[in-house]
């Protein structure tokens, strides 16, 4: 019994990656970009956690008429593609023609990879861009190209889904597990300060385009966009995490 138990609950941890795809579609209806990396961010942490865990219980063996590795798959699929598809159609980071197409080229580009029974290999490589496009987004917001640029971005991604080359995986990939675990620790330390920061355009790049102010090609800031006074540090991102959820209760 209570390994049933302990199988049911890891099936209900990974579940919550839908409850916080709803968060994230939630902030990124209201344009609450930075709400949306942050709801984004803690599905990521569950989808990290989860595997592991079910291998450790076996939930496949104790509770076999439930597919984790459906659930799983049906999760990831609204935190790495939907949400990341509905914000590039509704932000301004691409030039407003294109918008809801570039979302509906990520959205069956994306369906294509997950469907695809070949999209891993046998020693962890994904095959093609494994539509992590959560990341690609993060990277847009943050850095702010030109419209252009962007949209020049998503299509590269989009035609590089069809593309057989070997993309490593952070931890399946054996001999290079070491190096890509360290890889990827630096880039959740470098996300956690983008998004923390005042968003979008965290203060590195806002200084950057103050320099270069008078460039044609920069954006600058919507007049009536939303700012943040500073940094959100730990204990306030816990807290307002808190207070968001009663706030949506």
């Amino acid at each position: 019994m209570s390994e049933r138990l302990s199988a049911a609950a890891i099936h209900l941890l990974t579940a919550t990656g839908a409850a916080f795809a709803l968060l994230t579609l939630i902030a990124a209806s209201r344009g609450d970009w930075q709400w949306m990396f942050v709801w984004l961010g803690v599905a990521l942490i569950v989808d990290t956690v989860d595997g592991p865990l079910a291998r450790r219980v076996g939930v496949t063996r104790v509770l076999p008429r439930f597919s984790g590795e459906r659930l799983d798959l049906i999760v990831d699929f609204l935190t790495y593609v939907a949400v990341p598809a509905f914000a590039l159609s509704q932000s301004d980071l691409l030039p407003e023609a294109f918008r809801l197409p570039a979302g509906i080229a990520v959205i069956l580009s994306s369906l294509f990879h997950m469907a695809d029974q070949e999209s891993k290999t046998k020693d962890g490589y994904f095959v093609g861009f494994p539509a992590i496009w959560n990341v690609v987004c993060l990277y847009l917001f943050a850095l702010m190209p030109a419209r252009f640029v962007s949209l020049f971005i998503v299509a590269f991604f989009v035609v590089l889904t069809f593309v057989p080359i070997l993309a490593v995986h952070p931890f399946r990939v054996a001999e290079l597990r070491t190096f890509s675990a360290i890889v990827t620790g630096l880039w959740v330390v470098g996300a956690i300060g983008a998004v923390a920061n005042p968003f979008p355009s965290p203060t590195w790049v806002e200084g950057a385009a103050d320099r270069n102010r008078n460039l044609p090609h920069r954006r600058r800031r919507p007049p009536d966009a939303p700012r943040r006074d500073g940094p959100m540090s730990l204990a306030c991102l816990c807290t307002a995490l808190t207070s968001r959820l009663f706030d949506l209760i």
